[in-house]
């Protein structure tokens, strides 16, 4: 039995203006509420992106591979959170000779906000009685893909900046490799689209909620990644190259170009640089939840707790690849992506809106 979701629901920034303000608010009262609304979500994903950096990470690496992990610095090796990030932010901020200021400055920062403002429109559930999602609006889908992609200028403004040939490669490497895979992943968000027939992604979740099928008295939600699982296979891979994970890690490549577009930066700008990548893998779990997995509904539990739980599981998958799949070359990830997932992006979506004719 899955939880319903409301069929007209409260945005956050609303019903903390209600709150705060009472019935009619002005226009500034609007300004304050949307403001405490942004806040609370980016801290939630900030306090999520905490945790999965310098401690789930490196413990879930350590479980795929047979090692030991952090154990040693308060209860789990839990502690290792607030010290690694007084370690960083402690760290002598050094910018290199020949460096292109301003576009140095603004990368990590740039990276970091592409993600978190994708998080506006996406439907997390309730908690407490209260929906927690800012913006509802009609072109969602396409709002969240478009401020995601800002990252693949964040990556090359830092590898440009830095005025180092490594960095420049990982920045070129992120820009054929974004390009390569936004594609085929846009395309195979579409063949949802033709489905649901609205980019509204409160709609896309509500449509997920209609039973697809029972079986021994279990019924079956919707979700597109049982109604297609072709895409949504199609989905999680793109969506590896995407947050920049093996076998599609290129821009980094740690063996072959140091760090990539992060070799030159240190101290808070690395923090934001490393903080703004795990941001983005939950971003794409989030993208993932409310196309595929619908959304924030689940048994029993509030919405917002299966949420996570969903964006933790997509998130358990890319740390997986990164520890069970080799990289593959550049020129290997340009030719899986131009004619393998771009080829059978576009035969999903041409199949799809065939069955969809077929059926209307």
């Amino acid at each position: 039995m899955f939880v319903p979701l409301q069929s007209d629901p409260v945005l956050l920034p609303e019903t903390i203006g209600r709150v705060l303000f009472g019935g009619e608010i002005a226009i500034w009262q609007e300004a304050v509420a949307g403001f405490i609304a942004a806040f609370v979500i980016a801290n939630v994903m900030l306090a999520n992106a905490g945790v999965a950096g310098p401690w789930a990470k490196r413990k879930i690496t350590a479980a795929f591979t047979d090692r030991i992990a952090v154990d040693r610095v308060g209860p789990a090796g839990l502690l290792i959170i607030p010290a690694a990030a007084v370690q960083l932010m402690a760290k002598e901020l050094i910018i290199p000779d020949g460096a292109d200021r301003p576009a140095y400055d603004i990368a990590p920062i740039l990276l970091a906000l592409s993600a978190l403002i994708g998080f506006a429109v996406i439907p997390m559930g309730s908690i407490f009685g209260i929906n927690l999602q800012m913006a509802d609006p009609e072109t969602g889908l396409a709002y969240v893909f478009a401020v995601a992609s800002i990252a693949t200028l964040a990556l090359t403004m830092g590898g440009y900046a830095s005025n180092n040939k490594y960095s420049l490669m990982g920045g070129l490497r992120a820009i054929a490799q974004n390009i390569a895979y936004e594609i085929p992943l846009i395309v195979t968000a579409a063949s949802v689209v033709i489905f649901t027939g609205t980019l509204q992604t409160s709609e896309i979740v509500a449509q997920q909620a209609e039973p697809l099928v029972t079986i021994a008295g279990i019924t079956i939600p919707s979700w597109f990644a049982f109604v297609n699982p072709f895409a949504f296979v199609l989905f999680m891979v793109a969506n590896l190259a995407e947050v920049g994970r093996n076998p599609f890690d290129i821009p980094e490549a740690p063996t072959e170009i140091v760090a990539g577009y992060m070799t030159e930066y240190s101290s808070i700008y690395f923090v934001l640089f490393y903080m703004g990548e795990f941001i983005h893998i939950f971003l794409g779990g989030a993208i993932v939840t409310t196309v595929f997995l619908g959304g924030p509904a689940g048994p029993i539990l509030p919405g917002f707790v299966w949420f996570l739980v969903k964006i933790w599981a997509v998130f358990l998958f890319t740390q997986w690849a990164r520890s069970a799949v080799p990289r593959v070359r550049i020129d290997q990830l340009i030719e899986i992506g131009w004619k393998g997932m771009l080829v059978l992006s576009f035969a999903n979506l041409v199949l799809t809106a065939v069955i969809v004719g077929v059926m209307l």
